[in-house]
């Protein structure tokens, strides 16, 4: 029966287990999700790597823990009955016993939290050096650092394995005390059964074994609540950050938007991230349709004036205008439909070119594929191998970054949208490919609001309107 119930209960706590993880990291990924732009900005990436992967698997075990807890309090109390109707004096002083004993592991248990936090934070830096190593692969391998970058990773890991190999040796320490120390108390309890209690032999054999059976179980309980107050740090970061993400979610997405057809403007706008002022009164106008260019230093604040215009941001003062009607707060969702976006590096996935494609549309057919490819000056795919199914690797490296971009251009126009937004998308592009870019544009200007982002070039020689931004202010 004990073996049965033991299967049944496995089972149960699995499945518990696997539909909570999962459910939270399903709630943590939408929370991200629907997250206002400028909060995701102010989050560290790694730690919302850490959290979905590392944090929410920990916050598994902590639950598998505390199942692992409550069915040994059962199994101690079933024990704890039978030995109060054989001697209650007997039973009374075991259990004073044991629970003494799980409070002097108190300390034990303190300190295997501050070990699960040192893990945690080990695993987010592990996180970090991971992603950045890897964005970086070929200046370290350019400037021949890869020696002093593998000595930085294997130093985290270092790290993490002190934090994990402090814990197994404080654990195993008190396993080890608590059987020396139980073996004392049992036999202590056995000679004062038989010379102060006389408790006969009959009912002191099963006493014994009941009490050698309990105390294995006592140290289960011990190493399950360590275990657990080892995985808690795990669940209160996870709890924290989803709930933080939560906290800043984007307005739910009501009615929709009329698209614009003379103009899309900023009306002395202002944005802040923190303390910081990124924009200040800042007034432009996008012909709609036509092509305007944004230009000015890096730190000016060209990308947040884009983000404000796709809908991204939501200006702390100002108002952005479709057609001289304001875009309320509950309203940005439904303009992002309507808005193409190209950025400088370019998004693709390690998969065929018509799968980078149906991203942005899942429903699009090979015309509308083709036809969006034709816009985007990206006839070349049709001379790939296999066409719309050629595999492009990891991030488009099978093609030059001049086809990249124009690959992201496509997908960009696949949408329809209203507003096209280049920010700073041909910047490391040879003269050739930024010239076909630029016959694109010239081609889409007369479809659709275009915001191109530059410094200078063929695009800005395109411009039916030019801005400068300079500080976080318009400067001509």
């Amino acid at each position: 029966m004990r073996a049965a119930i033991a299967l049944a209960r496995a089972q149960a706590a699995v499945r518990l287990e696997y539909r909570l993880v999962d459910t939270s990291r399903a709630r943590a990924w939408r929370a991200l999700l629907e997250c206002e732009w400028r909060v995701l900005l102010s989050m560290r990436r790694a730690d919302s790597v850490s959290l979905m992967i590392s944090e929410v698997d920990r916050t598994a075990n902590a639950i598998n823990q505390a199942i692992q807890a409550a069915a040994l309090v059962v199994t101690l109390g079933g024990i704890g009955l039978a030995a109060l109707a054989i001697s209650p004096a007997a039973s009374l002083g075991a259990a004073l016993g044991g629970v003494l004993v799980m409070a002097a592991y108190r300390g034990l248990r303190r300190r295997a939290g501050a070990l699960g936090i040192a893990l945690g934070q080990a695993y987010g830096r592990i996180h970090a050096q991971v992603q950045d190593g890897l964005a970086a692969l070929r200046v370290i391998k350019s400037t021949g650092s890869e020696a002093a970058s593998s000595a930085a990773m294997m130093q985290e890991f270092a790290a993490l394995r002190r934090a994990q190999s402090a814990y197994v040796r404080d654990s195993a320490m008190g396993q080890g005390v608590l059987q020396v120390s139980g073996a004392a108390a049992l036999a202590a309890l056995t000679w004062l059964a038989v010379t102060r209690w006389h408790i006969e032999v009959a009912r002191l054999l099963p006493l014994v074994a009941l009490f050698a059976r309990a105390l294995p179980l006592l140290g289960a309980l011990q190493q399950t609540l360590g275990e657990f107050t080892h995985a808690r740090p795990a669940v209160r970061n996870a709890l924290a950050l989803i709930a933080a993400a939560e906290a800043a979610r984007e307005p739910d997405e009501l009615g929709s938007v009329k698209v614009p057809a003379r103009s899309i403007a900023l009306d002395t706008v202002s944005l802040r991230f923190g303390d910081a002022l990124v924009l200040q009164g800042v007034s432009l106008e996008l012909p709609a349709p036509g092509l305007t260019t944004l230009t000015g230093p890096s730190g000016a604040g060209k990308s947040s004036v884009a983000d404000l215009l796709g809908g991204l941001l939501a200006p702390d003062d100002g108002t952005l205008r479709l057609d001289g009607e304001p875009l309320g707060p509950a309203q940005r969702r439904a303009w992002r439909r309507h808005v193409g976006y190209v950025q400088q590096e370019p998004v693709l996935l390690a998969a065929s070119v018509r799968d980078n494609l149906r991203w942005a549309a899942p429903e699009a057919s090979d015309d509308d594929l083709g036809k969006a490819l034709e816009d985007a000056a990206a006839g070349f795919v049709f001379a790939l191998p296999e066409g719309l199914d050629t595999a492009i690797g990891d991030g488009g490296r099978a093609l030059s970054g001049g086809e990249r971009q124009r690959l992201m251009l496509a997908r960009a126009l696949l949408r329809a949208p209203a507003l096209l937004i280049l920010d700073e998308a041909t910047s490391a592009l040879d003269p050739a490919n930024e010239a076909l870019i630029a016959a694109a544009l010239g081609r889409l200007k007369t479809r659709m609001a275009v915001l191109v982002i530059a410094h200078r070039g063929a695009l800005t020689d395109l411009a039916d309107r030019t801005y400068t931004l300079g500080g976080g202010k318009l400067i001509s």
